[in-house]
């Protein structure tokens, strides 16, 4: 079992962000990368709302300037995934597929995953013409049609977004009516620029046969008679939800209803002194590579301040 200082659990916006701190810090990170080096950003394809780069910038590009950041303050990155915790005593324990290490602090920036629905064309198309965020990805198509599939709040709140700058927006879902709140509702149904399709499904994503040829139309269909409709759109929003990359801390840290990390409010601080959790796992609201970033930062300070003390 290695020993280390801080271990960071994850590599996405968060992750990298974290480790970047601490290694300034000389807090000697390990950074313990999971299978998805990179997190979500490695299939967002282009991003234009991270500030900094005006033309925008290559989501895994991105990526790997962060880590090689990180890597030239003297951050480790060990291409190893967690799979099991022990917090209940300090050194921390951490047993990865690989390895295991002993840790003084831990951040835990792993991050959430998006639910696909699993159809045809859907992971062909992804990152040219398929999201799961209509806030990163909506401006590429304004004044253009485009899909959203949900009915909970974050369709409601993703066609309402899209509403704003696409010039059609199908709210495609499986039952007669939205379970999303009631004032998501009445926001989406003032305006004029929404088609619902109730009882219907998406169940294929169509575009070019090019390598990189985008979505030109969406096929749905009827769940009352199996009729089929293609939607000539150019973009298709999957909003069924989110789910926190949380397996193998659950009964360990302080998760919510969904799964997310509980922190203490202006903090990364999840209720046990010396870990932390940053990014998208403790994030159930924004899930922005920005507001990541922001939070392993905050987690690195946290952790820095924490050692200090125990010191």
């Amino acid at each position: 079992m290695e020993r280390a200082r801080l271990v960071i659990i994850g590599s996405g916006a968060a992750g990298w962000t974290a480790a970047i701190y601490a290694a300034r810090a000389g807090l000697a990170p390990v950074v313990l990368t999971g299978t998805q080096h990179g997190g979500q950003m490695t299939i967002a394809g282009e991003v234009e709302n991270y500030p900094g780069f005006e033309a925008g910038v290559d989501g895994p590009k991105l990526m790997e300037q962060m880590a090689a950041q990180a890597m030239r303050f003297g951050a480790r990155i060990v291409s190893d995934t967690v799979v099991s915790v022990d917090f209940s005593r300090r050194p921390f324990e951490l047993l990865g597929e690989e390895g295991a290490w002993a840790a003084d602090c831990v951040i835990v920036a792993t991050g959430a995953t998006a639910r696909w629905l699993g159809i045809p064309g859907e992971s062909r198309y992804m990152g040219r013409g398929v999201s799961a965020c209509a806030t990163c990805d909506g401006y590429f198509y304004r004044g253009r049609e485009v899909v959203v599939v949900g009915g909970g709040n974050t369709a409601a709140e993703e066609a309402i977004h899209l509403a704003g700058i696409c010039s059609k927006v199908h709210l495609v879902h499986r039952r007669g009516e939205m379970k999303a709140e009631r004032i998501l509702r009445e926001r989406l149904a003032r305006l004029g620029n929404v088609a619902y399709h109730w009882n219907s499904r998406l169940v294929e994503v169509h575009g070019g046969n090019g390598v990189m040829d985008p979505v030109t139309h969406a096929e749905i269909e009827s769940l009352a008679d199996g009729s089929r409709t293609r939607l000539p759109v150019d973009g298709v929003f999957v909003a069924i939800g989110h789910d926190p990359a949380t397996g193998p801390f659950k009964g360990h840290l302080q998760l919510d209803d969904a799964g997310y990390i509980k922190v203490r409010p202006g903090t990364t601080d999840t209720g046990i002194p010396g870990v932390f959790a940053a990014g998208d796992v403790a994030d159930p609201v924004y899930r922005q590579a920005v507001t990541a970033a922001g939070m392993g930062c905050m987690a690195a300070l946290d952790a820095e301040r924490w050692l200090v003390s125990q010191e």
